[in-house]
């Protein structure tokens, strides 16, 4: 499988990176630290948690529950429909696009009007705190047109059935998490090597 060798690689790729740094600080190469020096095992256990928990994995997060809902809810096969769609279904389409017509037009608001909360203190959109919050905005908006039409379709019913919807995603990305832990790890690594 693809992401078990990227992961293989990942991780072929620090231990050869801690054997070269411990190599070069030993010839005593300017500007190189060793992993393997008290400071990189302290830097490396104790800074753990700090290097994967960033921006980044909550963004992968997110977008795994939106495209996982988007996929669980059944809308996307309400355009696979070979014939014509049913009742239930266009209704649930109207509302979940009414939800997300009132989602917009809140975030709009919030944006938008002058003095608006979400904007810069000297009024810009970039950079804001809708700048930095707007992947987890398309992606609850996403997730929020999903849910609704799962629901009002009758795909989904009852509580178990939403946190399956929200679930999916998660479920079927998992393998990008991993991938992303490794990946994130050796960007530091590198930084504490060679920075």
């Amino acid at each position: 499988m693809k992401s078990s060798r990227v992961c293989l690689g990942l991780l072929v790729s620090e231990c050869v990176l801690v054997i070269v740094s411990w190599l070069l600080s030993a010839a005593r190469i300017e500007g190189v630290r060793s992993m393997l020096s008290s400071e990189g095992i302290r830097w490396f256990f104790g800074g753990f948690s700090h290097i994967i928990s960033n921006q980044l994995l909550a963004w992968l997060l997110l977008a795994l529950i939106a495209g996982g809902s988007l996929q669980q809810s059944g809308v996307l096969q309400h355009f696979s429909f070979k014939s014509e769609v049913p009742f239930r279904n266009r209704l649930a389409l109207r509302v979940a696009s009414a939800f997300l017509v009132l989602y917009v037009l809140v975030i709009s608001m919030l944006t938008l009007m002058p003095h608006a909360i979400l904007l810069s203190f000297s009024g810009h959109l970039f950079p804001s705190a809708f700048s930095r919050g707007l992947v987890p905005i398309i992606c609850f908006g996403v997730t929020l047109f999903s849910v609704v039409y799962g629901i009002i379709s009758g795909n989904k019913q009852k509580g178990e059935d939403v946190i399956d919807i929200l679930s999916y995603g998660l479920r079927q990305g998992s393998y990008l998490i991993i991938i992303y832990i490794f990946a994130i790890q050796f960007y530091a690594s590198l930084r504490f090597v060679f920075g």
